[in-house]
């Protein structure tokens, strides 16, 4: 494919704001289930996640695949840091800000005990994007960046981008899609074997988790970068709502199996990863948006997504505290609980746009002046 290195995805991008909105929405509503997947209303809405991976395989893909000869590892690598890196640390500094107003014994059993030395020394590393054991949990709940548990998804994009400027991009179609192929049956078989039927995890730096996140990244990063090699252009119309629309419903359907029929859930996810997200992207990258509110509105939601994404989750931290301690407990209503849903949806995304135009945008291009002059 004669690929162009001009060419804008805004429908990608609009489409990657619709899945980090609906992980706000999802991690909101979390809170009055942890632990009870069936309850979960946007039930599948972690698997946004997967949607990433395979929207980062297209992506990079399409905009590397043509440039090595003009492009070494390092510029390559500097380019993901300063794309990155800049949101990683802000993400780390709110969780760091907020963590003391996580307290909770019943939800988050460590904090009250975390020295101030020590929760500083996690920020530090977390700038870094290096992850920790259980040594520095200071959360207890086992993440590997327990000031902003999704960090965890960037340490798999990092694993992903190496993968491929090492390995991946000399690897001739046939060979990907035999990796992808291999990737796509584990995937299912993870999906329909393990009990609790479901595609989650990745979180943690232990052998299981690291197993699930590696999993869950294969195969979607594999398919994305397949794609972006054999896309051949078409116009579909309306494809903004109709993808947007798609994602919605496959996230948002209710749990299909429970406890002896969870593998229907598990073959379910596993299908939406295999199938569906690469559909959507690409349905979407070849997609045009004529209208000018609309395309304003795929701008704004490109915009915040990955701000929004790697911010939101402090704030979901002291929602969850509140809910369990004090809604589920009967001290609160779940009308006060409702409204107060609403305010940290409203607030991340009025924080990430923030954070965006008046942080990342300028650091980013403080950066790139310094660093990839050429």
């Amino acid at each position: 494919m004669n690929q162009s290195s001009n060419k804008h995805f805004e429908i990608l991008d609009g489409l990657r704001g619709v899945a980090a909105v609906i992980v706000v929405a999802f991690h909101i509503l979390e809170a009055f289930a942890l632990g009870k997947r069936n309850e979960q209303i946007i039930n599948h809405g972690y698997l946004a996640v997967d949607f990433f991976f395979v929207l980062s395989g297209f992506v990079i893909g399409y905009a590397y695949d043509n440039r090595w000869d003009k492009m070494t590892l390092t510029g390559f690598f500097k380019r993901r840091v300063i794309r990155l890196q800049p949101m990683v640390i802000i993400g780390a500094i709110v969780g760091a800000v907020t963590f003391y107003a996580q307290i909770s014994p019943t939800v988050f059993p460590l904090i009250e005990n975390t020295p101030v030395t020590k929760m500083l020394l996690v920020m530090l590393i977390g700038f870094t994007m290096i992850p920790v054991g259980k040594s520095l949990d200071i959360r207890g709940w086992g993440e590997m960046y327990p000031l902003n548990g999704p960090g965890w998804t960037l340490f798999f994009e990092y694993i992903a981008y190496t993968l491929y400027a090492l390995i991946l991009k000399r690897l001739p179609n046939i060979i990907l899609m035999i990796l992808a192929a291999i990737a796509g049956a584990l995937l299912i078989h993870f999906a329909v074997t393990n009990p609790l039927g479901v595609i989650a995890g990745g979180w943690s730096l232990d052998g299981e988790q690291l197993k699930i996140g590696s999993l869950r990244l294969a195969y979607p990063f594999l398919s994305g970068l397949l794609l972006s090699r054999f896309m051949k252009p078409k116009h579909y119309k309306h494809s903004f709502l109709v993808t947007s629309a798609l994602m919605f419903t496959v996230l948002a359907i209710p749990s299909l199996g429970w406890k002896e029929t969870a593998w229907i859930n598990g073959l379910y996810e596993a299908l939406v990863i295999i199938i569906v997200f690469p559909l959507i992207v690409y349905i979407g990258s070849n997609g045009t948006i004529e209208s000018p509110k609309t395309k304003k509105l795929a701008k704004f939601l490109g915009d915040i997504s990955y701000p929004i994404y790697i911010t939101h989750y402090p704030l979901i931290y002291i929602y969850t505290k509140w809910v369990v301690d004090e809604v589920l407990s009967g001290k609160t209503s779940y009308t006060m609980a409702a409204v107060w849903g609403v305010a940290v949806f409203g607030s991340s995304i009025l924080m990430s746009y923030i954070f965006v135009k008046f942080y990342d945008e300028p650091v980013r291009k403080w950066l790139t002046k310094k660093f990839l002059r050429s």
